[in-house]
């Protein structure tokens, strides 16, 4: 009966029926992939100024050198995408992370670590598995599609962070980092269990149009309006998320273990408000549920500012969890618009706008927190629900 009542609980949150056999094996690779990554991925920053002796613009820097590299890879993968199989580029996305881990655990200083953090930053599966989802999913169900696969990164790091911050804690961050990249190289594998998928026109006539159409999104006003707004959008996320463990830790004293709880609260956070959100989106209006998410959020930094009490903190991370969704919801607003022979392309120039212009964040994000660590999350806060005035504005207009 247990077993049956926690399948039904589990099916609540996460609609199979929207997935196809392709989309299911993402989903857990995603899942298997995201676990790895939560191991370190939440203390990282901690690690980074404890262990090796970073400041807080140091931090800041390998962070800003992550996103500068993901905003390269990006349109790469793009092109790539719409060249060749992009089953295979998501493999080569989860192969490219492999060696990451392992260059934080032999890293003397934060230098060292750098290979690692650019390593991280090849996301060659970005504009390439939301062209995959596109063109394999059900697409009156789009947004939840989007949603349930991205929620599978979510359940992944529900448990990571924790067991990461206590492995690190009782044996040490050498086995936190090495069971990390194993989960990588089994994410790679699942993904050789999926049907390729290559970018093909509908017809000859209907190819020279889309090239064309290609060519010429970069003039395009809406396009370029949405790459805008989505990278401030970015920008005001990476402000304050590379900072948060080490607020927690320097503000509220709390410890590897303890951060690594609400790390994942906040994921559990995102995995429950993305499918719910995902529903606004599919039910009404998509920019609906990214104006909540951003409502949120800014909510959420604001709990985390007033108050130091455990469970407040653990209520307002599990609101911020909201916040990791807008990566997909703007896959979901901006792919179905592209033309299939083009797709990933298409969906890459926001994408590489975005991480381009968010590079600088961290960075800034570095300053800000070594004159207060408060000023990264007021000015978040405030960005927040600006832009989410804005979503709804571009809604009504």
């Amino acid at each position: 009966m247990t077993l049956d009542y926690g399948a039904k609980i589990f099916r609540i949150f996460i609609p199979f029926k929207a997935l196809n056999k392709d989309l299911r094996l993402i989903f857990a690779c995603n899942l298997i992939g995201s676990f790895g990554d939560g191991l370190y991925a939440y203390t990282l920053p901690n690690y980074i100024t404890v262990n090796l002796g970073a400041n807080s613009v140091e931090l800041g820097i390998l962070y800003a050198v992550m996103s500068l590299v993901a905003a390269l890879t990006l349109f790469i993968a793009g092109m790539l995408a719409d060249k060749y199989d992009r089953k295979k580029i998501m493999i080569a996305g989860w192969l490219a992370w492999l060696p990451a881990p392992i260059i934080f655990s032999t890293a003397k200083n934060w230098v060292q670590a750098l290979p690692g953090m650019v390593l991280w930053g090849f996301w060659l599966g970005g504009p390439t598995s939301t062209a995959y989802i596109v063109t394999s999913a059900d697409k009156d169900r789009l947004s939840v599609t989007f949603m349930a696969i991205s929620s599978a990164w979510s359940f992944g790091y529900i448990f990571s962070p924790a067991i990461g911050g206590y492995l690190a804690k009782n044996v040490g961050y050498n086995v936190v980092f090495h069971s990390a990249a194993v989960l990588y190289a089994l994410a790679a594998l699942i993904l050789a269990f999926i049907s390729s998928q290559r970018a093909k026109p509908n017809n000859a006539e209907n190819f020279v149009e889309e090239r064309l159409s290609f060519r010429s999104i970069i003039k395009s006003r809406r396009i370029l309006v949405f790459s805008a707004f989505f990278a401030s959008i970015m920008f005001a996320m990476m402000l304050f998320r590379p900072f948060v463990p080490s607020f927690l830790a320097e503000k509220y004293y709390y410890q590897e273990s303890e951060i690594g709880l609400f790390g994942s609260i906040s994921f559990f956070g995102s995995a429950v408000l993305g499918i719910m959100l995902g529903k606004v989106g599919d039910k009404w209006r998509k920019a609906y549920a990214l104006a909540a998410s951003l409502i949120l959020c800014s909510f959420s930094l604001m709990l985390l500012l007033l108050f130091g009490n455990f469970y407040i903190l653990a209520f307002a991370l599990f609101l911020t969890g909201g916040s990791y969704m807008i990566w997909s919801l703007m896959s979901a607003i901006i792919g179905p618009s592209a033309p299939e022979s083009s797709r990933a392309r298409w969906v890459a120039i926001p994408q590489t706008i975005s991480m381009f212009i968010s590079v600088l964040a961290p960075y800034i994000g570095g300053f800000l927190y070594a004159v207060s660590p408060y000023f990264p999350f007021i000015i978040a806060t405030a960005v927040s629900l600006l832009l989410a005035a804005v979503t709804l504005w571009l809604l009504k207009e």
